[in-house]
């Protein structure tokens, strides 16, 4: 960023708040346009984005005041959600100018996820761009930030084994129920929710030998459609809570603002299903079950939270490669904070050479009398002999402006450039 501008992001994730706060964040995909929109409206706020999923929610704003942006951002938070600031302080991070570039980088390569190196987050983290270029609210310097991200995610898979084997929170769920019920040949499944995340839960389960498919969605024609790629069956949505005990196991990812399935709802299944277990995997944010279903004999669910057991198996056998996408992400980091920097010196080096020219150009004009008589040639000769010079010149100021702002040293930068541009001056 710029001398005047600066990077700040604030967020919360898996690993800092639990779900029942990280619930109370969630936007959804139709509010998500209107929050980006709210969020660059707010004073100071230049560009800025927002990152929603099941396991983050996350601003990344480039904004004019260093010194309150933090604030500012809370402040947005504790409005747009109405909530108390108690309830979310003690669970948000913050991080600046490198430290957030390097958190943006890791997200996006899928090394800050619940699952280490699963492949959904880039295309959110590139869903959240879309949404915010189309409102205005991403431009020049945050633009080029979130693009380099893609890139480093993009390096990431190519040059390491971190996505090898593509896991998924679908897959992680899907493997629970599997050591839950021992197999799942002859089971049925319900998918509430036809988003891309059931898919991914459909995909798996068949894989696993499930054979009977059924989806409910508000979107009749979107379930059909999913339904339809697995030789499944629908369920109307007005027909969930009757039919629902047709399932063993039931997998939720809608966004739904209110639970879909409560503690009498489970007593009501259990009985339907002459007490035959009933498990469910909770994957929605906010959450479509109630965790007091738990309590009904026979009905077992699990959240998202709850897959960080199994993910955190999955993290240890990946590890290796996980630190050399660590190592990538940090060779990125530095050469985009070089970057950055070296073109905050730009405009520096301009006026520097400006200066110099200006300055040969008037020298030339004292001489031109006596130059009067050269050649063609001979003049040549002599301008390319002024630049020549000039150029040399100009090498070790140049070089310092150039360190100066790689060290990010504004202060050194501003007092260089006053200094070799007032000598021109002076000349002059």
């Amino acid at each position: 960023m710029s001398n005047n501008h600066h990077l700040v992001l604030i967020g919360i994730n898996h690993t800092t708040a639990p779900i029942e706060v990280r619930e109370r964040l969630a936007i959804p995909a139709e509010r998500l346009a209107d929050a980006i929109r709210t969020l660059v409206h707010q004073p100071g706020v230049r560009e800025g984005l927002i990152l929603s999923t099941c396991n983050r929610v996350e601003m990344l704003t480039v904004q004019e005041n260093s010194l309150s942006s933090g604030t500012d951002l809370l402040r947005f938070l504790e409005e747009y959600f109405a909530v108390a600031p108690a309830s979310i302080t003690p669970h948000l991070y913050e991080y600046r100018e490198r430290e957030a570039v390097r958190h943006l980088f890791r997200v996006a390569s899928s090394l800050d996820s619940m699952v280490v190196g699963e492949s959904q987050i880039l295309g959110q983290v590139k869903e959240s761009y879309m949404i915010a270029r189309e409102v205005g609210a991403v431009a020049g310097s945050l633009d080029g930030l979130i693009q380099r991200a893609f890139t480093v995610a993009k390096k990431v898979r190519s040059e390491t084994q971190i996505g090898s084997n593509s896991v998924s929170i679908a897959s992680v769920a899907v493997d629970l129920a599997r050591k839950i019920f021992g197999t799942l040949q002859g089971k049925t499944v319900l998918l509430v929710g036809a988003g891309k995340m059931s898919e991914l839960a459909a995909r798996h389960l068949i894989q696993q030998g499930a054979t009977n498919i059924l989806v409910a969605n508000r979107t009749q024609e979107r379930a059909e459609k999913i339904a339809a790629q697995f030789n499944g069956a629908v369920i109307p949505f007005e027909a969930l809570h009757d039919q629902a005990a047709r399932a063993d196991i039931v997998i939720t990812s809608t966004g739904s603002p209110q639970k879909l399935f409560g503690r009498a709802h489970g007593q009501q299944f259990l009985q339907t299903r002459r007490n035959r277990p009933m498990f469910f995997i909770d994957i929605a944010v906010p959450r479509d079950v109630d965790p007091g279903m738990n309590k009904v004999e026979g009905c077992f669910v699990y959240d998202i939270d709850d897959l960080q057991q199994l993910a955190a198996a999955n993290l240890a056998d990946r590890s290796r490669e996980a630190q050399a996408a660590e190592t990538i992400v940090t060779r990125e980091v530095d050469k985009y904070q070089q970057r950055v920097q070296s073109l905050d010196a730009a405009p520096a080096i301009r006026s520097l050479q400006d200066h110099a020219e200006a300055l040969r150009q008037a020298e030339l004009r004292r001489s031109a009398a006596r130059l009067a008589g050269l050649t063609a040639e001979q003049q040549a000769a002599v301008e390319a002999l002024t630049r020549s010079l000039t150029n040399k010149f100009l090498h070790a100021p140049m070089t310092a402006l150039r360190e100066a702002a790689r060290d990010g040293d504004a202060q050194a930068l501003a007092e260089l450039e006053s200094l070799y541009t007032n000598q021109s001056r002076n000349k002059q």
